[in-house]
């Protein structure tokens, strides 16, 4: 999975996509000095649409990078939740 993050003072949006999800994209804002909270859309691969929300905590690496570790929970589409942890990658790590 490979997400773009655009922050903007309090507003942070972007997209995602990867296994299971053909693309989806994300809004959300800055809800304190590490944390974020986000809505998000998707479909896909098999055509479902789907929708949820997610509260991260936005850290560092000891390699400097960025890092997001997500509760997160569908609201529609789908049932269940979970958590995630995403690490900031080089764009000359990613294909288009």
């Amino acid at each position: 999975m490979v997400f773009h993050y655009f922050v903007e003072g309090e507003a942070v949006w972007g997209t995602y996509a990867g296994g299971h999800i053909r693309m989806g994209n994300q809004v959300g804002r800055v809800t304190g000095p590490d944390s974020i909270e986000l809505l998000y859309q998707c479909i896909t691969t098999d055509g479902e649409i789907r929708a949820g929300w997610s509260r991260s905590v936005v850290g560092v690496d000891e390699a400097g990078r960025t890092t997001l570790s997500f509760v997160w929970g569908w609201l529609s589409g789908a049932e269940g939740g979970g958590e995630s942890s995403y690490v900031e990658v080089s764009p000359d790590c990613v294909s288009a």
